[in-house]
């Protein structure tokens, strides 16, 4: 018997985050271990009149594209990735991950090299996304890679993804409206601030907003959500931080990230364990070295570290920085390749001051 909440996450998935209408062409993409959500998003597309179409992926195709394309190869752009990233009004993407460590063997070079080359890509879609020109999400099926990031078993890890996204609930979209107000309410206050510090144990950060756009991020592009961010003024950013949880990206386990900042820039980075890997990320391009978004943890739903940024960046009462690329609806001017989020962990000892004013202390937010 299939679990009913997969059937109510595919419905608020697509009347909900990227509401779904009738003769949009809608891709939906994810792994063959995400099938049973990709047959509900599926049928759902087709009941709401909807022309929905299927990419499916595999993680050994990936391994084999690093381990044999050459550089050429690595660069090469098809034709219809161009053609797909204009043509198409709504993206559903379902992560679901056999081993979250299948491309810790690659030579982050080549990882690199291949990122850049889809910048051109990367970049369109944002675009399209910033102009209201295409809807998208991304969420997560579970499987027992991921349960085993977060050491858990799958039942338990089930559970603690559908009540993360709300879909234990009567009424999951009315919860999710209930969550965008509380957001509303934090980017009322920081909207009209122009300087944010933060302090925690070896971190003391500070950042200009400049005025730009505090972004409500209620469900409608990561799912689940919970978090309030803006894009820093891409030189004002200065101090150092210290990141609580192992920054993982493509597969790679980063630990004990130090970073220093000097008008904007990373000046001086260090790594307990990923070193290389760190450096070959802030290599990428020019704008890796600077922040492309400041946020703010708001789902107290989320309250463990699974090793998943999906739900990580989320966890209530942390804050997160991403290396690179900015969002245009941020306000964000720095373009990169790379997009790399890392936690910040305020719970015991942090805090975060706007235009000198403290509003955020041991992880809650100050009335």
């Amino acid at each position: 018997m299939s679990d009913p909440r997969i059937k109510k996450l595919a419905h608020v998935l697509l009347h909900y985050s990227i509401k779904l209408k009738k003769g949009q062409l809608v891709k939906l993409a994810g792994s063959t271990l995400a099938l049973p959500l990709l047959r509900e998003l599926y049928a759902e597309s087709l009941k709401i009149g909807a022309y929905p179409f299927v990419r499916l992926s595999d993680e050994g195709l990936e391994e084999i594209y690093y381990k044999y394309a050459g550089e050429d190869q690595l660069k090469y752009i098809p034709p219809m990735a161009k053609l797909e990233v204009e043509k198409i009004d709504a993206l559903v993407s379902i992560w679901a991950l056999a081993n979250s460590k299948n491309l810790s063997g690659i030579d982050p070079k080549k990882q690199a090299l291949a990122r850049k080359a889809n910048f051109v890509i990367m970049k369109r879609f944002h675009d399209r996304a910033g102009k209201g020109e295409l809807n998208w999400v991304g969420s997560l099926f579970p499987t027992h890679s991921s349960a085993q990031d977060a050491g858990m078993s799958l039942s338990d890890y089930e559970d603690f993804v559908f009540r993360a996204c709300k879909v234990d609930k009567a009424d999951p979209i009315a919860e999710w409206k209930k969550a965008s107000q509380y957001n509303q309410r934090l980017i009322n206050f920081l909207k009209t601030k122009r300087v944010i510090r933060v302090t925690a144990p070896d971190t003391d950060l500070i950042y200009k907003t400049g005025g730009r756009p505090w972004i409500n991020c209620d469900g409608k592009s990561n799912f689940p959500d919970g978090e309030v961010f803006t894009s820093p003024v891409e030189d004002s950013v200065n101090g150092y931080i210290r990141y609580t949880f192992p920054a993982i990206y493509s597969g790679r386990e980063v630990e004990d990230v130090r970073l220093e900042f000097k008008d904007g820039k990373v000046v001086k980075a260090v790594a307990a364990k990923g070193q290389d890997f760190l450096e070959a990320m802030l290599n990428v391009d020019k704008g890796a070295r600077y922040l492309g978004e400041a946020a703010i943890g708001t789902n107290f739903g989320i309250d463990r570290f699974t090793r998943n940024i999906l739900f990580d960046e989320k966890i209530g009462g942390t804050c997160h920085f991403a290396l690179g690329e900015s969002f245009p609806e941020s306000g964000g001017k720095n373009r990169s390749a790379l997009h790399w989020d890392m936690i910040c962990d305020l719970r015991k000892g942090g805090c975060m001051y706007a235009d000198g004013q403290l509003f955020f202390k041991n992880g809650k937010f100050l009335k």
